[in-house]
């Protein structure tokens, strides 16, 4: 059986301090015969991880130098490559976001087939039961209601003003900590209320985080509306229960149409009603043609979390789309992530043989073959 090098790419997002490898990985799958090279991280955004604390396990190579490496050395990483235009002849391990027709999914496909390389998309690697391996579901929905309820308790004191940029915290306590404090100052200036929260997709790993982090920081069970599939199956949107709450969360996982959870026209049709001043569309589907929250339509950024939405005052009305929101909690959330993930790294060897990786390149050929033909040239087709 050939050994398998796995090649830990660095990331080029700013602010995307996680990793899909931690030391911790990197040294199981030393112990279990894989090589694996690590590129040095740079110095914005820096990893969480020392360099020096892969070194025992695993080679240190340049950043960026993994279009350079052989062609049988298998490219991970966990956000989407740069945007440039040369082929890509390795096998990438990765989140691609190109496989549900968001922006720019035929130019990223097209690179793959122009160069033969083949894409393991990590949204996509499921189990037996159509379960994923491994996702940061949970630790984006806890940093998305972090930054929820900071903004809350922001607006509450600085209504003219956005919130500001936020850092990444190098620990879960830190970030609680913060946003208690926050909290209790927000609730002092609401006449002693806290928000009432609504979360939509609150059974899942990305709804049980915002909860948790709702729990953590002070909020009172009766003040979280925990909405999953049956709520929303039971009338149609949009619905007045966002309208009526002071936050709305949305948790879900989108693949296919569905109605509108809220729009501007619904929120001005009864403004007298209205206590929403804060989205977080934790589930980021800004460019997605089904987007249930049509002016959740911009991305926004740890620098400049908050887009205002015009003709919105007392209370004014704002929403975060940041759409790698774990990296809040790097540390955490790259040590879950990666230790889920290792099961299925073990079985690469036998990667034709093992369902995880078969069903993920089945999936990669499916997609493939959508590609408008002028950019269809499959070099292993």
């Amino acid at each position: 059986m050939a050994q398998v090098t796995l090649h830990l790419r660095a990331e080029t997002k700013p602010l995307e301090h996680r990793s899909a490898l931690s030391p911790t990985v990197v040294k199981k799958l030393s112990e279990n015969g894989f090589r694996v090279h690590v590129e040095r991280s740079p110095q914005n955004p820096k990893r969480i991880f020392d360099d020096s604390d892969y070194e025992p396990y695993a080679t240190l190579v340049d950043e960026f130098s993994w279009p350079q490496a052989p062609e049988d050395h298998l490219i991970i990483g966990l956000k989407e490559l740069p945007e440039e235009d040369f082929p890509l002849k390795h096998t990438h391990i990765q989140f691609a976001h190109c496989y549900k027709g968001q922006a720019g999914w035929d130019q990223v496909l097209g690179r793959f087939a122009a160069g033969g390389g083949t894409l393991y998309d990590m949204e996509f690697l499921e189990d037996k039961n159509r379960r994923r391996v491994a996702a940061f579901g949970y630790h984006a929905g806890y940093a998305g209601a972090a930054l929820a309820l900071e903004n809350w308790a922001w607006q509450l004191q600085h209504a003219e003003t956005p919130l500001p940029g936020k850092k990444p915290y190098n620990t879960q306590h830190d970030l609680v900590h913060e946003v208690k404090t926050d909290v209790a100052a927000g609730v002092a200036k609401n006449d002693g209320k806290a928000p009432q929260i609504l979360i939509i997709g609150a059974v899942g790993r990305c709804g049980r985080g915002a909860i948790d982090l709702c729990l953590a920081a002070g909020i009172p069970e009766s003040n979280l509306l925990r909405w999953d599939l049956a709520e929303t199956s039971a009338k149609a949107g949009p619905y007045s229960e966002i309208r009526q709450s002071d936050i709305f969360i949305n948790c879900i996982y989108l693949d296919k149409p569905i109605p509108k959870f809220v729009t501007e026209d619904f929120l001005k049709e009864d403004p007298s009603s209205r206590k929403l001043s804060v989205v977080c569309d934790v589930s980021c589907d800004t460019t997605n043609p089904h987007n249930p929250i049509p002016f959740c339509n911009k991305p926004t950024y740890f620098d400049k979390p908050t887009i205002t939405v015009e003709g919105f005052s007392n209370p004014p009305l704002s929403y975060i789309t940041i759409d790698h929101l774990p990296s809040l909690l790097p540390r955490e959330a790259s040590e879950a992530f990666s230790n889920a993930l290792l099961p299925s790294l073990l079985e690469l060897p036998n990667a034709d043989k093992a369902p995880v990786w078969q069903e993920a390149r089945k999936l990669f050929q499916k997609k493939l073959a959508t590609l408008p033909t002028s950019k269809n040239h499959n070099k292993n087709s």
